[in-house]
């Protein structure tokens, strides 16, 4: 999760971890991964027809909850209020450009989320920071300390993570991501789409749903049809920070009916 300082007690976090299996990213995005195999059979394979009824259900169990929290509550609607300006923090400049055509496929993809990378951390408000996986335990220690990366360690042995930090209104004010640049391309991609997706808001990982890539059992390594649903659904305009699930059903069919139409022309679907 964090690239940044150690949290600081009187900040409410939100602490998502997931294990990360291989896979690469979408054929739409080949020049950040190159020609990899699993991603082809993937999109080959994938479900890009889905109910209204299948999409709601994936939204509203990763939207609300949190698969792992440290403080604050979970039964509300997280999301950035703003642009999103993304900081990546390595030596290894292959990475950082994978990174980048993530990011610029991100926000291709999700209508109402202005999302870029930035040169500089200060004007930053997610913080990507790109380790060996030798070091991945030591920067978990260093912003949660020894004993929270202990239990993270043996409860989700993860191989990639990311949070945030909300405010009283759960906006969420900073998200930070570590990635780990040694496990492969399969790897390091399913992570840096996981794990920034998960960083923008639906942070609740769910078994129950089979098409989403917030699943710790689906890998996926690019921004699937599903997924593009559950964030377009979020961050339409008519989806606030800090709505209910209740308030969140009453607006939802207006919405899906327009995330569909927009979701369907940036994928050229025939349905």
């Amino acid at each position: 999760m964090s690239a940044s300082v150690p949290p600081s007690p009187g900040l409410r976090f939100a602490l998502l971890v997931l294990v990360t299996l291989t896979c690469a990213p979408d054929t739409a995005t080949m020049a950040a991964a190159g020609e990899l195999p699993a991603i082809s059979s993937r999109q080959r394979a994938e479900k890009k027809s889905f109910t209204d009824g299948e999409i709601v259900d994936g939204f509203l169990k990763t939207a609300f909850g949190a698969e792992y929290h440290l403080a604050g509550r979970v039964d509300r609607i997280r999301k950035f209020d703003g642009p999103v300006r993304v900081y990546a923090e390595s030596d290894r400049a292959d990475r950082k450009t994978q990174l980048a055509k993530v990011v610029a496929d991100i926000g291709k993809r999700v209508q109402h989320l202005d999302i870029a990378m930035i040169e500089t951390n200060e004007a930053a408000n997610v913080r990507v920071k790109l380790v060996r996986d030798r070091d991945l335990f030591r920067t978990i220690s260093s912003f949660y300390g020894a004993e929270k990366a202990r239990e993270i360690r043996s409860s989700l042995d993860p191989q990639c993570l990311s949070g945030f930090r909300k405010n009283d209104n759960f906006e969420i004010e900073h998200s930070d991501v570590i990635l780990t640049v040694d496990n492969g391309d399969f790897t390091f991609f399913d992570c840096a789409y996981e794990e920034l997706l998960q960083s923008l808001g639906p942070i609740n990982d769910t078994t129950s749903v089979p098409w989403t890539m917030f699943n710790d059992n689906v890998s996926m390594g690019y921004f699937d049809v599903y997924d593009q649903y559950i964030l377009n659904l979020l961050y339409d305009p008519r989806i606030k920070a800090g709505m209910t699930v209740a308030e969140v059903k009453a607006v939802l069919p207006a919405v899906l009916k327009d995330v569909r139409t927009w979701v369907k022309r940036v994928n050229d679907l025939k349905e």
